[in-house]
This record gives structure tokens, sequence and C-alpha cells, in this order.
């Protein structure tokens, strides 16, 4: 599902450095892996590169048997928008839009808007828990409901891929171990591959399968164990 090769990534500017180094690993199709390593390893970076959000120096990147490096700036979209689901620390929900025009929004930017994409849309609404709040706005809602509207919004697409990035950095204990239940339930139930950037120790041990980033200066090492 995502086969990631030699991978370098370097950041200019007065604080010039090398993020990522020579990173290799695999994650097979319907996996639910963490990545753990302290602030500045590189997680997040590695997200936005598995994404396309960013470029490599070196090294390759193929999702979903496709890769990346294969496709212009208008296909690397393409195909983010089509394949991928994206759950944030910010949660990154629209705050003009309702909790239902949220999760709806991947739909309509692939231009489903019918009644088959109302009720996909009302279904996983359902399945985080917030059928009742459908018309809600945004700011009416805690931040574990936000949570959970942006992991209705990651999914409702049917991704081949979710990326989760510190999902439950911004929610207290109850919240955060609500909402990584609830991840893993809905990614599982729907077949979804599902990569999580953590530093918690408590989301990681929900994952399949734990991959550390670690770095030494400017080197990053991969090593994966079973959780």
């Amino acid at each position: 599902m995502i086969a990631v090769s030699h991978l370098t990534k370097s950041f200019a500017g007065a604080r010039a450095r090398r993020v990522l180094d020579d990173v290799s690993f695999a994650i097979a199709r319907g996996e639910f892996v963490a990545i753990v390593g302290e602030s500045g390893v590189g997680k997040s970076t590695l997200l936005n590169l598995i994404a396309g959000l960013e470029r490599p120096d070196a090294g390759t990147i193929a999702v979903d048997g496709v890769d990346l490096a294969t496709l212009d700036d208008d296909g690397v979209t393409a195909l983010r928008r089509a394949a991928i689901g994206f759950v944030f620390q910010s949660f990154h929900v629209l705050p003009y839009l309702s909790v239902e025009q949220n999760v709806a929004l991947p739909l309509a930017l692939l231009g489903r808007r019918d009644a088959q994409a109302e009720a996909r849309t009302r279904a996983m609404l359902a399945a985080v828990r917030l059928a009742d709040r459908h018309a809600s706005m945004p700011r009416e809602l805690s931040g574990g409901e936000l949570q959970r509207v942006a992991i209705a919004r990651a999914l409702v697409h049917a991704p081949a891929l979710v990326l989760a990035d510190e999902p439950t950095g911004n929610l207290d204990p109850d919240s955060a171990a609500q909402v990584i239940a609830l991840l893993r339930d809905c990614v599982k139930e729907s077949g979804t591959t599902a990569l999580l950037a953590t530093h918690s120790v408590t989301a990681a041990a929900s994952a399949d399968r734990i991959v550390t980033l670690t770095a030494t200066g400017v080197h990053a090492g991969i090593e994966a164990r079973n959780a």
C-alpha cells in the first residue's frame, strides 16, 4: 500500500538541517501503523511527503501502487483528493460550514452531491456518533467532537489511505482515548490503511505495528516491531 525507499528531505534557511535521511519502510493494505518519535525527528514531514504536499530531495514514495514522482502537481492533487483522508491535531474543521457540510466536503470536491453522497455523509456521522449534531456549527462542539467530525470527513469518500498527524495532541486523556479507539474502529471496519504520527505511547499502543523514527544528528533510522 505504501512503499517508502531511501527517502531524504532537508530544509534550507537560517536553521538548515536534514530532517530525514535514507528512510525506507513499507505498510501493507489494511494495516493501522503508528509512527512514533520525539518532536523534530520528522514525523509530520514524513506524512506530508507521503501525501504529496512536499517533494523529497531523494528517494521514492509509492501510494497504492502509484509512484508520486511520476505525477505532476495536478496528478498528485487528484490522487490526494480521491485516495487519501487526513486527520490533523488542530482539526481543520471549517468554522463557516455545518458539521454535515464539513463531513461532506471531500465528496463535494469529487463532484458527488447526489442523494447517495448525502446518505454516505449521514452514515459516517452516525459511525462517529454525531448524527444528532449534523446541523450544528463547529463552535458548538467540544474538541473531542471536532476530532470525530475530522475522522468522519477523512473516511467519507472511502479513501485507500488515512494519514493522522498527532490527532490527540489537543485533547484531554479521556477524549484522546475515545478518538483513537473510534479512529481504529472506523478504519478497520472500512479496510482502510492508516498511518498515525504520534508521540503518545497510549495512542501508538492501539496500532497493529509501531514504526519508530529516530534521529542522530542528520541521520534517521526506521525500526519496526509488533505492537
